[in-house]
């Protein structure tokens, strides 16, 4: 059995910054807690070069939304263009996916990217746990990829929620904290 540190090998890891935009940031529970330990993951990751794919929410086209989302999202998409801004500025080598459900496989050529670098392991921070990265960790898994949650850099709007999300996730994948990732890596 591989240790966490083994498994966070950085020519190994690829770490996702789940969906930071300025309206789901400023909706967190502990949002100084969460930016500042988010900083530390993705310096770190900076520093040891693993790579940084950030995920943005793209609805669908007018007419073309699915069923479950003209069912959850009745009123149209929520948000104001200005507010789905990411809070976190991407860097000039930071990739940027859109995507338009729930898990990062769905729609997008994620496992292309992971499958094409030769990567094994997928880091994940953002918003929100019970949401995007719950889902998408459970797919990681499914896909033959090894989930890591960043448990102080992720976050919800639903404090009960995430921790519930945390506590399910636990049983499964290796859970850190920001700092325990900044000295593997």
């Amino acid at each position: 059995m591989q240790s966490v540190k083994e498994i966070l090998d950085p020519q190994k890891s690829l770490l996702v910054v789940w969906d930071v935009h300025l309206a789901l940031v400023n909706s967190i529970f502990n949002k100084d807690e969460f930016l500042k330990n988010l900083k530390i993951v993705i310096d770190s990751a900076r520093k040891a070069s693993v790579p940084i794919l950030f995920t943005k929410i793209t609805p669908y086209p007018k007419g073309f939304e699915s069923t479950a989302s003209k069912i959850m999202y009745r009123g149209g998409f929520q948000f104001k263009p200005e507010e789905m801004k990411l809070a976190i500025e991407p860097q000039e080598n930071d990739i940027i996916l859109n995507k338009n459900t729930w898990s990062i496989f769905v729609g997008t050529n994620f496992d292309l990217l992971m499958k094409n670098s030769a990567r094994t392991t997928i880091v994940f921070t953002g918003i929100a746990t019970e949401i995007g990265v719950e889902t998408s960790a459970r797919d990681a898994f499914a896909y033959g990829y090894v989930p890591v949650i960043v448990k102080d850099a992720v976050s919800s709007r639903n404090k009960e929620a995430h921790d519930r999300s945390l506590e399910n996730m636990k049983s499964f994948f290796p859970i850190v904290t920001a700092e325990e990732l900044s000295k593997i890596w």
